[in-house]
């Protein structure tokens, strides 16, 4: 815009405040990390702390800032050998101090303008220029304090200055001005109330314009409360009506923004308390709000120390000094913790509202601003006075309802950013239907309006009249920023002394435009805006604090539900950087804790809502334990001595409650730890199902899979501790009760779901299925692997050593009556129902796993039989065609070697097989229930192999078909064990070894005739030493070796029949009573089912009246055994 000759007038006042003050908080930022490096010793200068350069930097700070290289050169030898590093890493540190300088300059030169100008300051007419003008003045005031605080100052400024001398022979440039603007420096306040006093005036204007803003916003929470300040429904008529003031920027002006203003500015032009009663009124008002200022980030500036120390020097001041103290005495933390208890519910109730109307943002969209202000001054006066107060004792400065304000403030936040569009349609039709007109009309009624200013006047009516809400409908993106910079010019042009547009005169101008100016911004700078009002950014200063409020949150039960209000903090920071310092974004000087500061919350929310799902996960195992049947068993009891009248325990014992009792309430008021569990839960699941997901420097944090992970890694942990497996003691929980714990527990984490959006469904996947596993994912033992070794280590050993035996009419395992009784029930952890529960727990991979560690104990015995076999192949050799010559048959008997061996190894084999199959069987049985259709699918598909099919593709069938714990002719995981055996001959002589293997078992069944153990018990369908269990042994065996080796099972075990019905027939002609004594027992080992012979080759071999009678014989010394013990 041509405005002919420049005048004052035209200084381009608006530009330089806007640059300026961007210019300072870049400034700012570089200084406060140059402070934060050097008092930090790990970030510190190396040459600050380097011994060889001690004296050097000693020499220099003591000469600063002159400079003598001459007649030191002892001292600065060392300085000499490390010059150009010296200037290479100091480069950025002195150059940061030469910036500090120039905008020093620029700050004093456009101070100087505007005193020359005579520029009008009102800070509810000219709004940007007054707030920009003072702002300048704080940070100006500001930069110079916290570079005064920086003590290694002179020595890194002089350290650069001699290192540049050496090399270039020359001090820097800068550096006179740069040292000596260091020592006049020193006290920063006195040094500039001298420089201020040319200013006072402009400024004492300026500030004592906010007589009518600071004080209506420096109210206690009681003159709130009688307003009804920020409450939508106080007044339900008017609650459309738009929110309407006459300094609508003023509204929600940071009080912590003027308080900086009116201390630094009264005390940079102090000779106006003296003389002006408004600006006394305003010092007193802001000396007993606050008793220490944020300088900038977490430097503080202790007001009442400082201000006293100030004026102690300057006569005349006594009074001035007695204010301060009065004032610091007043200076009391109960008025801000009033307001912040009055907040809590303002917002809450302004929250509420707004989120079932939304429409309401529209209208009221200053009361969110406002509130959003008032919540941020206070919560940020806490924190700094928390930090920095001296009575940390008080209970005005420990708030354990902090979260509840800082999550409203957040709700407040998102409501704004969710319903953006609904505020710009409002502001649109606000704008050009009303705005429009009446700034017209105003433009039009002025007396006097020059050209140019009647040309932006115009520009913004323009502006406005086309606005469409259409143009919000397609997304059209707003940006009034030109329009806002040109209403910041003209309050530049039209506030200088003989302006022809004078706002002083017009204020209603003035006023209507800031209006405007407002409403612009719901449109398009409605981010811009939460950051002005609610930015909480400095909380990353204050970590300790930060953590904890924290604490503090999780630990009180009603303040929990808020808790995420700090994990949404840590996306404040990101507004902290400046571009002037972009190290800190670059090198990520902060990123790291800022990251680490949001993990570790989520982390502490996950980790105490599975404290309290684990508490009641416990109380859930206990009330289901209450209902195993083996709790009822003294209930019973109890009924059936009532029905016999007979008399029970002692008199006066009390009743035991049944199951269901804690369900009885007979007081609602009463409440149980498990109430209280379920309620702390549903508070803290609230505030972790808030928010999907959270943005912090890039990084995304979901707060679910904060809770899902440890939900998985405890759920892990549970599982496995609830098996109670004592290694030394080898006692472990029983399946069913480990199942009824674990379905218990699920239910529990089921019921999650209807607190948090998780999907508990992965939870169980992720978990279980580790579980069938022999590891999990990290590595530690799980139910799987625990109940294998147990079944194979303790059971199945104990079995072997004849204390426990294999029942077929049970199915199960059972103790033997021996004379060292075992610590466990075998029945108990054996029978159909136990092994179903085991099959529901480990699943098909478990139960695989378990047939896997079967087959190689099984194989193991195997290897060692065919040890055997080779220790009496000769002898095995002859009897295998001599087995029609009983004389020659007997010679040979009696020279083979390890008979008992070889029968007690194929037992163990034979009870491993029971075992599976009782396994195999539960497996079945668990897997009909669940998956019926497939398993029927897979039965039919066995059971209809056709016999001629290739062997490969029959036993991939069958590792199918056992998969689902069906019976298979052939043990594919047996096949499989045997074939993974090394081999160090050749088949055919293997194939020998076989068949031999079956001879040897064949000759030596009569032998078990003389063990008194060896008696057939009809009662159990079998014998208590478990040979019953050698045909099964047989049959697997037999089909497993001949399978890989490719022979004729049906051949191998018709051989086998011959040679043991001729060995068994052979001790029918005995004499010996004692070697015959349970010849009848044995003779019902022949006895067995086979899939691969029949009935009339059994006849052929072995008549069956034998086995008719031997049965006949066992029921008869049974019964007769009962009728003695009768």
């Amino acid at each position: 815009m041509s405005r002919g000759v420049i005048q004052p007038s035209q200084q381009k006042l608006a530009e330089k405040l806007t640059i300026l003050n961007d210019r300072g908080i870049g400034m700012l930022t570089r200084v406060y990390n140059i402070k934060k490096a050097c008092g930090d010793p790990k970030a510190k200068p190396s040459y600050l702390v380097d011994k060889n350069l001690e004296s050097a930097v000693k020499f220099i700070v003591r000469k600063f800032p002159a400079v003598e290289t001459r007649n030191n050169n002892q001292q600065l030898a060392q300085l000499q050998k490390e010059k150009s590093e010296i200037l290479k890493n100091l480069a950025l540190y002195y150059f940061t101090f030469v910036d500090v300088m120039e905008f020093k300059d620029h700050v004093c030169e456009l101070l100087n303008t505007i005193d020359a100008c005579q520029v009008f300051f009102d800070i509810t007419v000219n709004f940007d220029l007054t707030k920009n003008y003072l702002d300048l003045v704080v940070t100006y005031t500001t930069l110079m304090i916290i570079l005064s605080r920086i003590e290694e100052r002179k020595a890194i400024i002089g350290l650069y200055n001699y290192a540049h001398e050496m090399t270039h022979g020359a001090s820097d440039r800068e550096y006179p001005r740069l040292g000596q603007m260091i020592v006049d420096y020193e006290n920063p306040l006195k040094k500039m109330m001298e420089e201020f006093v040319p200013h006072g005036k402009s400024l004492s204007d300026a500030l004592v314009s906010l007589q009518m803003v600071y004080p209506r916003r420096n109210l206690s929470a009681d003159q709130w409360r009688n307003a009804q300040l920020l409450s939508l429904i106080s007044a339900p008529s008017t609650m459309l009506n738009p929110a309407q003031s006459d300094t609508m920027p003023c509204e929600y002006l940071s009080l912590d923004t003027m308080e900086k203003w009116i201390v630094f500015g009264f005390i940079l032009c102090h000779a106006a308390l003296n003389s002006d009663a408004a600006a006394l009124s305003l010092w007193k008002l802001a000396l007993q709000s606050s008793t220490c200022l944020c300088l900038f980030r977490d430097e503080v500036f202790h007001i009442h120390k400082a201000a006293e120390d100030l004026f102690v020097n300057i006569r005349g001041y006594n009074k001035r000094i007695n204010d301060i103290r009065e004032c610091k005495e007043q200076a009391l933390g109960s008025m801000h913790r009033e307001r912040r208890k009055f907040l809590r519910s303002a917002l809450k109730e302004l929250a509420t509202v707004l989120a079932d109307q939304p429409g309401l943002l529209g209208p009221k969209a200053l009361f969110v601003f406002m509130a959003l202000s008032f919540a941020r001054d206070e919560i940020i006066w806490l924190l700094r006075h928390a930090d920095n107060i001296q009575k940390k004792s008080t209970d005005d400065f420990i708030d354990k309802h902090i979260a509840e304000l800082i999550f409203y403030m957040e709700e407040l936040r998102a409501h704004v950013r969710k319903y953006g569009p609904v505020m710009q349609r409002y502001y649109v039709q606000y704008l050009s239907g009303f705005d429009a007109v009446v700034l017209n009309e105003l433009v039009q009624n002025l007396s006097v309006c020059p050209e140019d200013e009647s040309i932006i006047m115009s520009s913004f009516v323009n502006t406005m009249t086309s606005l469409s809400v259409k143009q919000v409908e397609d997304g059209e993106v707003f940006d009034f920023r030109g329009m806002r910079l040109d209403w910041f010019r003209l309050q530049a042009y039209t506030s200088v002394s003989k302006a022809s547009l004078g706002l002083a005169d017009h204020k209603e101008l003035g006023k209507m435009m800031n209006t405007i100016i407002f409403h612009t911004k719901m449109v398009d700078s409605l981010v811009e805006m939460l950051v002005e009002t609610s930015d909480l950014s400095i909380f990353c200063f204050y970590s300790r604090a930060f953590e904890k409020m924290f604490q503090q949150c999780l630990e009180l039960p009603s303040q929990s539900r808020h808790s995420i209000c700090f994990p949404l903090l840590c996306t404040h920071f990101m507004s902290c950087t400046h571009e002037l310092c972009p190290e800190e974004v670059n090198t990520h000087m902060h990123t790291k804790t800022h990251l680490s500061l949001c993990n570790m919350f989520l982390d502490e929310m996950a980790k105490q809502a599975r404290n309290l799902i684990t508490d009641i996960c416990t109380e859930q195992c206990t009330l289901s334990d209450q209902l195993l049947p083996k709790h009822c068993a003294k209930t019973i009891s109890q009924a059936v001595n009532k029905k016999s009248k007979k008399a029970t325990g002692k008199k006066g014992e009390p009743e035991r409650e049944k199951p269901g009792v804690e369900s009885m309430r007979k007081n609602r008021l009463l409440v149980t730890n498990l109430d209280k569990l379920h309620t702390a839960l549903s508070e803290l699941c609230f505030s972790i199902n808030y928010v999907p997901n959270l943005i912090v420097w890039e990084h995304t944090f979901t707060p679910r899979e904060y809770l899902t992970s440890h939900l998985e890694i405890r759920f892990t942990k549970s599982i496995v501790g609830m098996t109670m497996y004592n290694q030394a003691t080898q006692e472990i929980a029983k399946p069913s009760e480990l199942l009824t714990s674990v379905r218990a527990y699920m239910t529990v984490l089921q019921s999650i779901e209807n607190y948090v959006t998780i999907d508990i469904t992965r939870v169980f996947n992720n978990v279980l299925l580790q579980q069938t596993q022999h590891l999990d994912s990290h590595g530690e033992p799980t139910i799987t692997s625990l109940y294998t070794n147990w079944y194979l280590e303790t059971l199945l050993r104990q079995v072997s050593n004849g204390h426990i035996a294999y029942f077929p009419a049970m199915k199960a395992f059972v103790n033997l009556p021996t004379e060292n009784e075992l610590t466990f029930n075998a029945e108990e952890y054996s029978d159909i129902s136990e092994m179903r529960s085991l099959s529901e727990l480990l699943g098909p991979y478990g139960m695989k796993f378990l047939s896997e560690s079967l087959m190689w104990h099984i194989s193991s015995q195997v290897a060692e039989l065919k040890k055997l076999v080779v220790e009496n192949m000769e002898v095995l050799t002859q009897m295998r065609t001599s087995f029609d010559k009983p004389d020659h048959m007997a010679a040979l008997f009696k020279k083979l070697t390890s008979v008992d061996s070889v029968l007690k190894r194929m037992t163990i084999i034979g009870v491993i097989l029971s075992f599976r199959s009782l396994a195999q069987e539960a497996l079945r049985d668990v897997l009909s229930c669940h998956i019926p259709f497939l398993v029927s699918s897979v039965e039919d598909f066995k059971d209809h192999i056709p016999r001629e099919t290739d062997m490969k593709v029959a036993m991939n069938v069958y590792e199918l078909s056992s998969a689902a714990g069906l019976p298979c002719e052939i043990d594919p995981a047996l096949v499989v064990a045997l074939s993974s055996q090394k081999k160090n001959i050749s088949p055919e002589e293997e194939y020998k070894i076989a068949c031999l293997l079956m001879v040897f078992v064949a000759v030596s069944l009569p032998t078990l005739a003389s063990n008194v153990m060896s008696q057939y018990s009809p009662a159990i369908e079998g014998h208590c030493n478990n040979i019953h269990c050698l045909a099964k042994a047989i049959n697997q065996i037999a089909a497993a070796l001949f399978t890989i080796h490719k022979g004729s099972i049906e051949d191998r075990l018709k051989e086998f029949l011959a040679l043991a019905s001729s060995s068994l027939l052979k001790i029918g002609q005995e004499t010996d009573k004692m070697t015959t004594r349970n010849r009848e027992s044995v003779y019902l080992l022949l006895d067995m089912e086979s899939p691969f012979l029949t009935m009339d080759l059994l006849e052929s071999c072995f008549p069956y009246v034998l086995l008719r009678n031997a049965y006949h014989e066992g029921k008869t010394q049974h019964m007769n055994r009962n009728s003695r013990a009768g």
